[in-house]
């Protein structure tokens, strides 16, 4: 995608977030520099996900070399090819990986598609009963007039549609006839209750439960059974595979001896079940630091998940494969960060009141000033520089250019970092630096 055919709304969107030092939403195919090189090999593995398979990456970098971003970036181009995604951060207080069924319940939560923001589950639903409807109409034109012999045929093809879903979790298809009831009933409050509950949502109504069929909370074990139900109703609505990213998977490092051990074995459950079939359609994607994959307080302790995770980085990174089951993010170097930050520039001068005045103030040259300049003060690590450099691009630099006609950056801009505008990475490297930096540009 080139600037040029950017929406106007996508290009406000994708500033506004770089202005604030966020990772935009969407857009990001517009700087995705340095991921060319995955870009063949993911679009493949995205394609074989859509027609059938399931699949695993593990993602590895340091912080600040671009996991989050190149997760969310995958994810665009997964949502382009019609599939479902989700993120999840996992953490010991609100995401512990080995209680799956936490997981789910954030996976519900997070659950998007191209055209529905985050907790996409009603609407997915809704759709799938929207699809039953019409199979039945069209297999059997004769019931029309009969509402009860339509639904009664709308129960026996969720049935067949979900018949080795019920097999480990009858709740699952339970839930749907529930919410389907409660629905034509014009009864909305159960109907949101069901859904709730459907997405592992805690203290739901009794009789809601009731209502469903169903008891209790969603547990571990169920928790897969109900990932199985959800691919099942996404590939019958028109999206034919899930995405889902684990975010910070490192946090296991840092908990307790038992409880990163159970994580471990949560993972290592998952690739099993991916492996044995269970999950078509599934693409799961973990990212993690080098110390994560490589260290004895991560991957390492358990030797069944290392096995399955092994991938040789003796090389130079330019020849690592990109089909190999850990992907490699070397992050940022100067040359990169000054492309990324012309492509920023490009993109921002496109919907800019005076582009030709961007063009000639903020050109290549200075750019690349100002990558070198705000790489210095975080102790020469380009890879961690991205976020504060591009928010100090556009709020500092750019705006400025295009709402003054007389502002000359390399003039009467000095490049100034506060601490408090410093990520904890960020304010590590720039550690033994004054609270308040200020960089003369040439």
């Amino acid at each position: 995608m080139s600037a040029a055919s950017v929406s106007a709304a996508r290009r406000r969107e994708v500033i506004d977030a770089l202005r604030r030092g966020t990772v935009p939403k969407s857009g990001l195919d517009l700087f995705a520099v340095g991921l060319e090189r995955f870009t063949p090999a993911l679009d493949e593995r995205i394609s074989t996900i859509a027609s059938g398979s399931a699949s695993f990456h593990a993602i590895r970098g340091e912080y600040g070399s671009g996991k989050t971003f190149f997760a969310r970036w995958l994810a665009e181009r997964a949502k382009r090819a019609g599939l479902a995604t989700a993120e999840i951060q996992i953490s010991e207080s609100e995401t512990p990986l080995h209680k799956l069924e936490t997981v789910y319940r954030r996976l519900t939560e997070r659950l998007t598609t191209a055209t529905e923001p985050a907790s996409a589950l009603r609407s997915v639903v809704d759709g799938w009963f929207y699809t039953l409807e019409e199979e039945v109409d069209e297999s059997h034109p004769e019931l029309a007039e009969d509402n009860e012999a339509v639904e009664t045929a709308i129960e026996d093809l969720l049935e067949e549609r979900l018949r080795a879903v019920a097999q480990t979790t009858p709740a699952f298809s339970a839930a749907l006839r529930g919410y389907r009831k409660a629905t034509l009933g014009g009864d909305s409050a159960t109907a949101e209750a069901v859904i709730a509950w459907l997405g592992g949502q805690k203290s739901v109504a009794a009789s809601a439960r009731r209502t469903a069929g169903v008891r209790g909370d969603l547990d571990h074990f169920a928790a897969l059974g109900f990932l199985q139900g959800l691919l099942t109703v996404l590939k019958d609505c028109g999206h034919p595979g899930l995405l889902v990213v684990l975010d910070e998977i490192e946090t296991l490092q840092r908990v307790r001896g038992d409880v990163r051990e159970k994580g471990l074995n949560a993972l290592r459950q998952l690739l099993d079940e991916i492996d044995a079939g269970r999950f078509p359609g599934l693409f799961l994607v973990i990212t993690g630091t080098p110390a994560f994959y490589d260290g004895q307080q991560g991957i390492q302790r358990l030797p069944p998940l290392a096995q399955r995770l092994a991938t040789d980085f003796s090389t130079d990174p330019r020849f690592d494969s990109p089909r190999a089951v850990q992907l490699r993010l070397t992050g940022f170097d100067l040359v990169r960060l000054g492309e990324l930050g012309c492509s920023v520039r490009n993109l921002y001068a496109g919907a800019a009141k005076h582009p030709e005045r961007i063009e000639a103030r903020v050109d290549d040259a200075y750019v690349a000033e100002l990558a070198t300049a705000m790489t210095s003060k975080l102790g020469g690590r380009a890879g961690i520089a991205p976020r504060l450099f591009l928010r100090k691009l556009v709020a500092d630099v750019l705006d400025r250019v295009d709402e003054f006609d007389d502002f000359d950056p390399r003039k009467h801009y000095a490049l100034t970092v506060n601490a408090t505008e410093l990520s904890e990475v960020e304010r590590n490297a720039a550690a033994g630096s004054a609270d308040e930096i200020e960089l003369e540009l040439p």
